[in-house]
């Protein structure tokens, strides 16, 4: 089948690295701020308030790209908000032909009109399975896990990570932490990252976007992630000689230890981490056979979805049926659910879906 952005819309699909906070219909956000009184959104209409988020994070700048959230965390402060929004991130993703999603958001961002860290939980729990039940009916079926994030210049990560495990039986797959990189190296949360491991829980690390090398280093050999979230920076610890790529210390033991690269193709042209699509080490990095995959990061401001994340390596790097889909299954692989479950995605809907556009 030609590859296409109707027919990769037909592919299976995972995503590890999706935030909540990120994937907002224009018109959802639109809606609930005018139920819950917000009145500083930049537009008024659905169509320009969807511009006006692409090009504010257009930037080239990771923390101009993150101010752009503060309009959605202030529509999702309450129950119904957040049940809202999730379900219609878990149905908007199903739409696209995705089969198995982790999104990730900050509950402590949500705290405003009163919840509570545990509400907070719960409601976007409801949400998401209230969009997987829609998405079964509609003959699209996704599974959805939610993971938790703690903000890095707060102060509240082992709290979250408490509270990840707390509810990692009813819908919370794992733990990551977030924001501005450069000031805020992920060993201040040490004994986040101890107690998580210590509970045997799951957790990815944003690194390796808008600080370079020794972030990567911090987070897998200090704090000990089972992923990194973005991770292009590794090509810092990568240089060219005549007879080929040659790796660095990190880099090796990333490749090595196979630790998933979280990779946001848009996003990371859009935040300034790499110059270009053209230029993106994605393709580098699997030739290099790093265990890397495709991931929307932030569906709003980049105004993307799975199936144009892939469409776009496709016309950038010439991929074809087989690229995607060991890309898929390099994402299954590294999924923050038992194996057997990861198992039974691979080989009942990724594989069978994927030989059918092979021909």
């Amino acid at each position: 089948m030609p590859l296409n952005l109707a027919s990769i819309r037909q592919a299976p699909k995972a995503v590890l690295h999706d935030h909540l906070d990120g994937g907002l219909r224009p018109a959802t956000v639109l809606e609930l701020a005018a139920q819950c009184g917000y009145d500083q959104l930049p537009a008024q209409d659905a169509a320009a308030l969807g511009n006006w988020f692409r090009d504010a994070a257009d930037s080239g700048s990771l923390e101009r790209y993150l101010e752009t959230f503060a309009h959605t965390t202030a529509v999702m402060q309450t129950a119904d908000g957040l049940r809202r929004v999730a379900r219609e991130c878990a149905l908007d993703l199903a739409e696209d032909g995705v089969v198995y999603a982790e999104v990730r958001f900050a509950p402590e961002q949500h705290l405003q009109r009163g919840l509570s860290l545990d509400e907070v939980v719960e409601h976007t729990l409801a949400g998401f399975r209230e969009g997987e039940q829609l998405a079964a009916d509609a003959g699209t079926p996704i599974r959805v896990v939610c993971l938790l994030t703690a903000m890095r210049h707060a102060a509240r990560s082992l709290e979250i990570a408490e509270l990840t495990v707390r509810w990692r039986d009813r819908g919370v797959g794992g733990f990551d932490i977030a924001g501005a990189e450069a000031g805020y190296p992920p060993s201040r949360h040490l004994d986040a990252f101890e107690y998580l491991r210590a509970n045997c829980a799951h957790f990815t690390i944003h690194a390796g976007e808008a600080f370079g090398l020794p972030s990567i280093h911090e987070a897998v050999a200090f704090c000990g992630c089972e992923r990194l979230g973005h991770g292009v920076r590794i090509t810092d610890d990568i240089t060219d000689s005549e007879s080929g790529p040659v790796l660095g210390l990190v880099a090796n033991y990333v490749r090595d230890q196979r630790i998933p690269l979280e990779l946001c193709p848009s996003s990371n042209v859009q935040t300034g981490a790499v110059p270009s699509l053209e230029k993106h080490p994605f393709d580098l990095l699997a030739r290099l056979r790093f265990r890397v995959t495709v991931n929307t990061d932030n569906r709003l401001m980049s105004d993307t979805s799975m199936s144009r994340e892939m469409l776009k390596l496709v016309d950038t790097f010439g991929y074809g049926w087989s690229d995607l889909e060991r890309f898929t299954i390099n994402a299954m692989k590294s999924a923050f659910i038992p194996f057997p479950e990861r198992l039974r995605i691979i080989d009942e809907l990724i594989k069978p879906g994927y030989a059918v556009l092979l021909g």
